[in-house]
């Protein structure tokens, strides 16, 4: 519970410092992302402007606080379901309530775990590319003014690339080669959990293999963890191949992005 509390609380503290103090606030944020923009848009460099620079370390600590938070409840929550699962596969002399309460909280505990793990996954991915993990606050609120014309102007710009092959302008290149990193780390990410949940099946179907046929519990758990963790290892490649395919070639998708795909 603690740990739930410090992921939802203390990362924009953490990750605040100085006079990046006021990013912690998400309108502020919000609107320091959105004149950020427009001025490294306008500036014409490679380059980020201070004020880019400022809101992308700030949201590169702030994904890297997240992912350590997370990273250290799923392995509060792995120990926690090991106890819990131990516990109720030798639960034989005890009542059905006491039994059908330690399956709900191993249940409970694993359905944690997993979402833990794609918190993970996901906050690492923000943590390489801060800057297109900014991009979906550029859609909220009102998209007027100038940031109405810089997204206009990108997205032209983005369009008149894939179509006639003209000029990139540096900005957008930042953009594009940012946009092809958080999807690589994704793909990279993903396949790594992909193997160890690979590996995660083998030993458990090999485990209800091993078990003999009278203890029916502990076939069901290992035969259950066998086929949940090959069914999430077929999701997560999923996941992989298509960042993959996205990172191949980031300009299309980052077209849909700013033509609405937030």
């Amino acid at each position: 519970m603690a740990l739930v509390a410090a992921f939802v609380v203390a990362p924009g503290t953490l990750a605040a410092r100085g006079a990046d103090g006021g990013l912690a606030d998400s309108h502020r944020l919000t609107e320091a992302v959105r004149q950020a923009l427009v001025g490294y848009w306008s500036s014409g460099d490679r380059e980020f402007t201070p004020g880019l620079e400022r809101v992308v370390d700030y949201w590169f600590r702030y994904h890297v606080a997240k992912a350590v938070i997370a990273a250290i409840l799923l392995i509060v929550l792995v120990a926690l379901g090991v106890l819990l699962w131990k516990a109720f596969l030798k639960a034989g002399g005890l009542g059905a309530g006491r039994r059908v309460a330690l399956a709900s909280a191993g249940v409970l505990v694993t359905m944690l775990a997993l979402l833990s793990l794609v918190t993970v996954m996901a906050n690492v991915q923000g943590a390489v590319a801060p800057l297109s993990s900014l991009l979906p606050l550029l859609a909220v609120g009102t998209t007027d003014g100038e940031l109405a014309d810089t997204l206009d102007h990108v997205r032209q710009r983005l369009a008149d690339s894939l179509g006639t092959g003209g000029q990139t302008p540096p900005a957008l290149e930042v953009m594009i080669s940012d946009f092809a990193r958080y999807h690589v780390a994704m793909a990279v990410v993903g396949s790594i959990v992909a193997v160890v949940l690979i590996g995660m099946s083998v030993v458990s179907w090999m485990r209800f293999a091993r078990t003999e046929l009278s203890d029916r519990r502990t076939r069901r758990v290992w035969g259950s963890f066998g086929a949940l963790s090959a069914l999430l290892s077929l999701v997560v490649i999923v996941v992989a191949v298509a960042n993959t395919t996205t990172a191949a070639d980031p300009a299309p998708a980052l077209l849909a992005f700013f033509e609405g795909g937030w």
